[in-house]
């Protein structure tokens, strides 16, 4: 055996590292969980630190190169978006720093960095695989730890019952795909990547296959018709985990979409097309419509993340260099600012226990900037120049534009007027509405502050350095 593949697999050997290392370090620092006054050692600076390293020593991509027989396959552009994933996951730690400070959570800082850092692992599976076993190994990979995160606040029967919702449905999805790729298998007689397109002809078995393997996409992507789970588990869960859910696994799933399109089902074209056409459409309408009516802000975001996963299928359904570059520059700025807007709500409930639509009445004047923050972060959220958010929209529709999907990039126009309108809802509540009993001033932890920093950043520096784009663009094509 050729050891020497293992060097292409350097971001998955270094995150595994890091892993290894948490995983001791909580075995072996950790106090005894029987002393009332023990304190955790795992400070949250030892896995930043870690985390920042990772990132930093992986940022540059290397060749392009086939391993394992064509098991795993790399290409730069995987850098990229393993590269994006690691920041989000950066920014979800310094979130982390004070929820996991309270008393149910202190003793479980290791398991959570580990937990985290595993289904990540399992990403990188998907994002770099060139064979549907690997894919599938990743996807529950990143899929089983998840639902012990949605689950972690065990004393807390929201959070218990998310992560039932959450693997039952996981459950159902996968064995949906599974199928899918079985059908693909008993037709082929192969799953490499490669391989595939040459023996597929659109039969109709190979039709249900992909309506299969789609079906169990669509629920990590959270499309309509397979997005009920979303606002229970995002409601249900920790604060801080539903960030990640919302962001990284969001991420890589439609980045993992997209790849798999374009390399497998590209004989296929006009059928999936068509089925990403309605299924945008329905997406991004049925959406914003639900998310005007809530009043709790887990589950106003939760359909807000439904509609944004519906925006970034605009970057799949052409299926070309350019919706690759306009999809990975959409998840890099959606992470700056959904993940801004996370850390508020973490924040906020952490100090005050309040997370309706409500109870953010009056927040400008007890915590301005808290207040300002969250107002970038919904204004990038919405589109608004000179934000980010503002740049991503106008890439990700004139990628489906210049594909040929006018009416689509239409109707997703006017469905960016409906989201304007319930994020300003937000806006106006901090802002204008009174309140007898507003949310008292507090002043955030270092890390949470540090986690804003760089959010504000994002939704700002993304907009103005084109630099970021054209180094994505680099690395659209050849995958």
């Amino acid at each position: 055996m050729d050891y020497s593949q293992f060097l292409h697999m350097r971001e998955e050997l270094s995150l595994i590292a890091v892993i290894l290392i948490l995983f001791m370090a909580d075995l072996f620092m950790s106090p005894d969980a029987h002393k009332k006054d023990g304190k955790a050692t795992l400070n949250t600076m030892f896995p930043v630190l870690l985390m920042l390293v990772h990132t930093v020593i992986n940022v540059f991509p290397g060749e392009a190169a086939d391993c394992f027989g064509g098991m795993y396959h790399y290409v730069p552009m995987h850098t990229v978006i393993k590269s994006v994933l690691n920041v989000g996951t950066l920014i979800v730690f310094l979130m982390a720093h004070e929820w996991m400070k309270r008393d149910d959570t202190a003793f479980k800082q290791g398991e959570f960095y580990v937990l985290t850092l595993s289904t990540l692992l399992g990403m990188y599976f998907m994002i770099s695989s060139g064979h549907f076993l690997m894919f599938f190994i990743g996807l529950e990979t990143a899929s089983v730890p998840m639902a012990a995160l949605i689950a972690f606040d065990k004393y807390r029967h929201n959070s218990a019952e998310a992560g039932a919702k959450y693997i039952l449905t996981a459950l159902f999805s996968s064995a949906l795909l599974l199928f899918g790729l079985s059908m693909i298998y008993g037709t082929t007689g192969t799953l490499y990547f490669d391989d595939l397109p040459s023996l597929i002809d659109g039969s109709p078995l190979q039709i249900m296959a992909f309506v299969f393997f789609f079906s169990g996409m669509a629920f990590k992507l959270s499309l309509v018709p397979f997005h009920l789970w979303t606002a229970d588990v995002y409601e249900g869960a920790p604060s801080t985990v539903t960030a990640y859910l919302s962001v990284i696994s969001k991420g890589s799933a439609a980045f993992v979409l997209l790849t798999v399109l374009i390399k497998v089902f590209a004989p296929m074209v006009n059928d999936w097309q068509e089925v990403l056409y309605w299924v945008t459409i329905a997406t991004i309408t049925i959406a914003n419509i639900f998310a005007i009516r809530q009043q709790n802000l887990k589950r106003l975001m939760a359909f807000s993340s439904i509609s944004q996963a519906g925006y970034i299928m605009l970057g799949v359904i052409g299926g070309t260099a350019e919706g690759m570059t306009a999809l990975v520059y959409y998840i890099l700025v959606y992470a700056a600012a959904n993940l801004g807007v996370f850390a508020v709500i973490t924040i906020v409930l952490l100090r005050s226990g309040k997370v309706t639509l409500e109870d953010y009445q009056g927040l400008y004047k007890t915590n301005p900037k808290v207040a300002f923050i969250m107002t970038l972060s919904l204004f990038s959220l919405a589109g608004i120049p000179p934000f980010a958010g503002f740049f991503s929209k106008f890439f990700i529709f004139m990628a489906a534009f210049e594909a040929g999907f006018h009416l689509l990039v239409f109707i997703a126009l006017v469905n960016t007027v409906i989201s304007l309108y319930y994020y300003l809802l937000i806006v106006k509540a901090m802002y204008i509405l009174p309140s007898d009993n507003p949310i008292p001033t507090f002043r955030s932890d270092g890390f949470t502050r540090m986690g804003l920093a760089l959010c504000t950043l994002g939704i700002i520096g993304l907009g103005i350095a084109s630099v970021v784009y054209q180094s994505i663009d680099k690395f659209s094509f050849g995958l």
